[in-house]
């Protein structure tokens, strides 16, 4: 899809290309509420479950520190949820916190699902068609834990987070909207991260070492919410104008 010379660069650049998604994923969610307002922010989650879905089995080191693509998609759902309730208000949020976990089940169970159908057996497209099916199979071969605790975790942390945003905002009122950004991502992140450490990892691996993974994936939660305040303040800024217009 790249020109060879963007692959060549990236290749050797990791974490450029680790900063470069992050970017890419927040700029996309702005287009979208840019262009389609509350639904686009709606639609915004829902992509990010998509590709967290998708992505989240593929590992990279960044910084040192081993981490799944699926923490930046993820991530950018609580990113998504702020910029609602800042706009349009807690009712507003936790709707598509609810849409986002219905959205979650029906792609669990689709995926899983599609995992049923055989490979074609076909000469002419046997091969190709085996091929696509294990790598299908290896990227969507979902465990019962893990679909229990990430279920459990996007939910519970998700209303956590709208909770603690609107929280934090009763006490500072329209003022200091990144400490109520980051504090409500960085708390609600603590709760979705231990809720999937211990569910889906203890067990597999002893309790450090799924805390140690919790932890990691913590701390590249923090740098995205830090990240993410510049953009939210952008969405606050530039399109509330849209929220009132949706809202009349």
């Amino acid at each position: 899809m790249f020109p060879q010379a963007v692959v060549d660069f990236y290749t050797g650049n990791q974490e450029l290309l680790w900063f470069s998604t992050l970017f890419a994923d927040l700029g996309c969610t702005l287009i979208l509420y840019r262009l389609f307002g509350k639904a686009g922010l709606q639609v915004a989650i829902a992509l990010a479950i998509l590709l967290a879905n998708l992505q989240g089995p593929k590992l990279t080191v960044i910084f040192g520190m081993q981490t799944s693509l699926g923490v930046i998609f993820y991530s950018s759902i609580f990113f998504a949820t702020d910029v609602l309730s800042e706009n349009y208000g807690k009712e507003a949020a936790n709707k598509a916190v609810r849409m986002g976990f219905a959205v979650s089940v029906i792609v669990l169970l689709m995926m899983s699902l599609a995992l049923l159908y055989q490979p074609s057996t076909r000469p002419e497209t046997a091969a190709y068609s085996a091929s696509i099916h294990e790598a299908f199979a290896t990227i969507v071969n979902f465990t019962p834990r893990f679909i229990f605790g990430s279920l459990l975790a996007y939910y519970i942390s998700q209303h956590f987070d709208v909770w603690a945003f609107h929280k934090i905002k009763s006490w500072t009122g329209e003022r200091w909207l990144w400490l109520r950004n980051n504090g409500s991502t960085l708390s609600s992140q603590v709760v979705d991260t231990t809720i999937y450490s211990l569910v889906a990892w203890w067990g597999i691996v002893d309790l450090k070492t799924a805390l140690a993974l919790g932890a990691a994936k913590y701390v590249f939660k923090a740098a995205i919410a830090a990240i993410d305040t510049v953009f939210i303040y952008w969405a606050r800024s530039s399109f509330r104008h849209r929220a009132v217009h949706e809202a009349a």
